[in-house]
């Protein structure tokens, strides 16, 4: 199969949302990515820098058991990491703010 293409983040992001429909690999992805804000600040406070190691682990490993686990498929940063890094924090954005349900609505409705 070949690798799509996108010309702009605002292209990309109806497809990411597009692969993130189910719930639970949704959720797994905000707390990834809540978790990793937490550490980011805890490591700033406290100075101890060695826990930076650790956020890919987080980030990724949330996200990567809700695509592999729940929504059955790879993770979008596999063919896309920039958009895809950039895509979980608009989704994470998205649904803090109210509206990933009406995003995921609109991506479902663009095909």
């Amino acid at each position: 199969m070949s690798e799509k293409r996108f010309q702009s983040f605002q292209e990309f992001y109806p497809y990411y949302l597009k692969e993130h429909s189910n719930p639970t690999c949704r959720n797994l992805h905000y707390i990834g990515s809540l978790l990793v804000l937490s550490v980011l600040f805890w490591a700033i406070v406290t100075g101890v820098w060695s826990l930076l190691f650790t956020l890919p682990i987080i980030g990724y490993g949330f996200a990567w058991i809700g695509h592999f686990g729940f929504e059955h498929n790879k993770p979008a940063t596999f063919q896309h990491p920039f958009y895809s890094l950039m895509g979980d924090w608009v989704m994470l954005k998205d649904f803090l703010t109210g509206n990933i349900d009406q995003k995921l609505q609109d991506a479902q409705s663009a095909h």
